[in-house]
Parts: C-alpha cells; sequence; structure tokens
C-alpha cells in the first residue's frame, strides 16, 4: 500500500510539504541555471550582430555559414516569431527551419532551392526588426559597443527561455 493512501486527512499536508520541497529547489537551481544560459546565448547574439555587420547585412550567405542564426533573427523581431510563424510567412517547410535552428543546412535540397527559401527568410526577417531593439538601423550607423551589447542582452533573454526551460525541466526530473 503506498504511503498515506489510507489516510486522506494528511494528503494536503503531503502537497504542501511537496510543494514547497520543489520551490525551495527551483529557487536554488532554476536562477543559476537561467543566469548561466543567459551569459552563454548573450555572447552568441552578439556574435551574430557583429558577424551581420550590426543586423544591417542579412544575406543568403550568412545564413550558410552559420544557419543557427535564424533563432536570433526571429527573436529580433517584433513582434518575435514563432517558427510556425515564419514558415507561413516565408512560405516554406517547417523542417529547414528546424534544421537550420540546429545549426544544420539540408543535404538533399537543390542549392537553388535553398537559396530562394533563405531570401524569403530574410525579407520576412528585414520587414519585422525590431527598431526599438536595433536602433541604429533606422538611423543608418553603425552600432556603438554599448547599444550592441543592449540589443545583445534583449534577445538573448528571449531566447533564454526557450533554451534554459528544457534545462530546468530535465534537472526537476532527474531530482
Amino acid at each position: 500500500m503506498a504511503v498515506n493512501l489510507d489516510k486522506p486527512q494528511r494528503w494536503k499536508e503531503d502537497t504542501r510539504a511537496s510543494v514547497d520541497y520543489y520551490n525551495k529547489w527551483f529557487m536554488r537551481f532554476a536562477t543559476k541555471a537561467f543566469r548561466e544560459t543567459r551569459v552563454q546565448v548573450t555572447k552568441e547574439v552578439e556574435q551574430a550582430i557583429i558577424d551581420s555587420d550590426g543586423m544591417r547585412k542579412l544575406t543568403p550567405e550568412l545564413l550558410l555559414t552559420g544557419p543557427k542564426i535564424l533563432q536570433t533573427l526571429r527573436m529580433s523581431c517584433c513582434p518575435p516569431l514563432a517558427v510556425d510563424r515564419l514558415v507561413g510567412l516565408a512560405d516554406m517547410s517547417k523542417s529547414l527551419v528546424g534544421s537550420m535552428e540546429e545549426g544544420k543546412l539540408p543535404l538533399r535540397m537543390p542549392k537553388a532551392v535553398l537559396r530562394t527559401h533563405l531570401k524569403n527568410i530574410l525579407a520576412v526577417i528585414a520587414k519585422l526588426m525590431d527598431p526599438d531593439i536595433y536602433t541604429w538601423i533606422p538611423e543608418k550607423r553603425k552600432p556603438t559597443d554599448m547599444k550592441r551589447h543592449r540589443a545583445s542582452t534583449i534577445v538573448a533573454d528571449r531566447l533564454t527561455g526557450a533554451v534554459a526551460n528544457p534545462i530546468i525541466k530535465n534537472a526537476q526530473e532527474d531530482r
């Protein structure tokens, strides 16, 4: 027989104790995991901004050499774009976006077709690029180090939940 199965009067107390235990663990572990992930993601976003000349040179070559930058580009939009929304707006396959976000390009897709899809993605991104984050784009200027770091932090914060949440969930399951 399971513990307390025959003692319903103790269920609320047990539930409350379990929730308290989880909350204490969460406050210790999740905060640390989120912060560590955000630091790493911020570095990746800042590098993407540098590689794209401050998000002013979005080319198919940029996506061909670093397809994972697509995550940063999606979160650089106003509003941030979910994968499905980008797929619909760019009229392309979800598997291509999924591969790119894993850092891969499709091996069997003809190069001309791939370039067309990449141009469609970039056209959508360019239209939706958030001018409140990338303030230097409408001004037609290069970003200062401070503005670039600020933009990196904002976009990284948008991305961090997607990266950190599975880490936290897996750690909770292991716990």
